[in-house]
């Protein structure tokens, strides 16, 4: 008898610990960002392949971006969060936007996603390079946003400062507005194009891109070597006919270290098992590698996406 309630309690006590999340099978809250962005469609496909093929309920919220989802995974409101690796440096260093609070180190890597190219977008004939935005009036990002520091950089590669232009701070979708309303002359926006608010641009106006290329890309890599090269090619906007050039960081999808490694090597292999059905529903699959996913990392990986890599051959740093 004894041996009968002692198997009818581990019983009960196996349906209670997955009744509270004991199981595989759980929920995280993903930041993203702007819903004009990149960040937040493509995390919406990226959740809806790790909740059917992981077992995992993600909730894909619109954030302010990089910093705001490293935050929002220090404070438990988020699990998972897409990132800039600059950004993702900055917390674990605790530099530059995370000079103030100091390092942030709860949480981990799970892959590399796509380039994250560096827009300079404008309607004024005037600017063709990083040089022309001198005196004019250029969107810069939110005060210690990932997107500000990539443009300061971009304006010290030119031999050009903050207080060379007119800045202003403004959102993706603000720079966007300010533009077609003529208040500002340039925008620095960065995600991996094609960005909707950018083709929204180039559809009804006659936006371009400005090349961030020669000696800017050279000063640039040489200072700060997180930042690539790539080129957006010609058709990637309306009324693109020729390739430009410009330079890219990483947006990268991290956990919190807190989360199971179990969980996360589901998660993983959700995404990475199925990188032609996620190429089908979003462009930015297309770039979904294991390559991309686990170099240029600065960040540990957690160790259920380590261990997922280490099943494909490929070795990374876990802490």
């Amino acid at each position: 008898m004894k041996k009968i309630i002692s198997m009818a309690l581990t019983f009960v006590l196996a349906l209670s610990l997955v009744a509270c999340g004991g199981s595989s099978t759980s929920k995280m809250t993903m930041g993203t960002g702007g819903t004009s962005g990149t960040y937040y469609g493509y995390g919406g496909v990226l959740g809806q392949y790790i909740k059917n093929k992981a077992g995992i309920d993600v909730v894909v919220v619109s954030t302010d971006g990089s910093k705001a989802n490293i935050q929002g995974i220090a404070a438990g409101d988020y699990q998972l969060g897409t990132v800039q690796s600059d950004v993702m440096s900055y917390a674990w260093e605790g530099t530059r936007s995370f000079e103030s609070e100091g390092k942030v180190e709860n949480f981990r890597v799970v892959a590399g996603l796509y380039a994250e190219a560096i827009q300079l977008v404008t309607m004024d004939p005037e600017i063709k390079s990083v040089a022309d935005l001198k005196g004019k009036s250029v969107s810069i990002g939110a005060p210690g946003s990932g997107v500000y520091f990539n443009a300061v950089d971009v304006l010290t590669a030119a031999g050009l400062t903050e207080a060379d232009i007119n800045a202003q701070y403004q959102s993706f979708a603000d720079s966007a507005d300010a533009l077609k309303d003529g208040k500002i002359d340039a925008a620095f926006i960065v995600a991996g194009p094609p960005t909707p608010a950018i083709t929204e641009l180039c559809t009804t106006n006659n936006a371009y891109l400005v090349p961030i290329d020669g000696e800017v890309a050279e000063n640039l890599m040489a200072s700060c070597p997180f930042y690539t090269v790539c080129d957006i090619p010609a058709g990637t906007y309306e009324g693109q006919t020729e390739d430009v050039q410009t330079v890219t960081v990483k947006a990268t999808l991290i956990v919190s270290a807190d989360a199971s490694e179990e969980a996360v090597y589901n998660l993983t292999a959700a995404i990475f098992d199925n990188i032609d059905a996620i190429s089908a529903e979003n462009a930015k699959g297309a770039e979904l590698s294991i390559e991309n996913a686990t170099s240029g990392m600065t960040v540990p990986f957690h160790a259920g996406a380590a261990k997922y890599f280490a099943e494909k051959g490929v070795q990374v740093e876990t802490n």
